[in-house]
């Protein structure tokens, strides 16, 4: 069995039984202890499965969504190459639509002050960066803030995004497949990304590498509703063409 195949199978395993053990799976492929450490680290690597001892756990059955705190400092260096990246995106003047996620705050961070921009966001950590930029015309939208993204949700939130219509959309992603498209742990969460998206004319995922092949529990929309993906140079590469072939550009940086 060539390393694809038993990738495949492993991954399927984790999936359908939540967890799998180097030893269980040795067996079950006839292989060594090693060969289905090393399959497990490689998978690791996709963002697929995370180790745990003896064996391992299929991301989406973690059903941990981490406090935004705990996100700050996760793949800093790869974030700030996505943030400066995605800046390419930008119109030269006009409106584009920020969401919560940690690699989106830097983005903000990064925004020209030499170009007027209105940006629409419901995340409290991007209006606190932009709130002092001249340049910068500011709607925050309101909601029930969620303490876990520090966003904005609810009927509320996604009737004030219905009134808008923007150049571009700068959105982050909890998962991203080719299967499933875009995903998120929370159902409120998920709609306003969604209403965001349907708010533009254009969108772009800044995401790691990390969140490639992941699913979490609710849908935001298909890979087709989506212009570009810029990530970092540790996705997988069967991953990106997968993801492309769906339909989006994705840019590696």
């Amino acid at each position: 069995m060539y390393a694809p195949e038993r990738h495949q199978q492993i991954l399927d395993s984790a999936r359908t039984r939540g967890r799998v053990e180097v030893a269980g799976l040795a067996r079950e492929l006839s292989v060594t202890p090693e060969t289905v450490r090393r399959d497990l680290t490689a998978l690791e690597r996709r963002g697929v499965l995370r180790r745990v001892h003896g064996g391992a756990i299929a991301v989406e059955r973690l059903g941990i969504e981490p406090h935004v705190a705990d996100r700050q400092s996760s793949a800093a260096g790869e974030k700030e190459r996505i943030a400066r990246a995605a800046l390419d995106e930008l119109p030269d003047g006009g409106s584009i639509i920020v969401d919560a996620g940690t690699t989106t705050v830097r983005f903000a961070e990064l925004l020209p002050v030499d170009r007027e921009l209105t940006v629409v966001t419901h995340s409290l950590p991007v209006a606190n960066v932009l709130v002092s930029r001249p340049n910068v015309t500011l709607h925050l939208l309101g909601g029930v803030v969620r303490g876990r993204t520090l966003a904005a949700v609810g009927e509320w939130t996604r009737t004030q995004i219905a009134e808008v219509f923007a150049d571009v959309a700068f959105m982050g992603t909890n998962g991203l497949s080719a299967e499933r498209g875009l995903t998120t742990p929370d159902l409120a969460e998920a709609r306003v990304k969604k209403a965001l998206m349907a708010a533009s004319r254009r969108t772009v995922i800044l995401t790691d590498h990390s969140k490639f092949g992941r699913e979490d529990f609710a849908r935001v929309a298909p890979l087709s509703e989506v212009d570009t993906v810029v990530t970092d140079s540790g996705v997988d590469a069967d991953l990106a063409d997968d993801v492309e072939r769906s339909g989006p550009r994705v840019v590696i940086v």
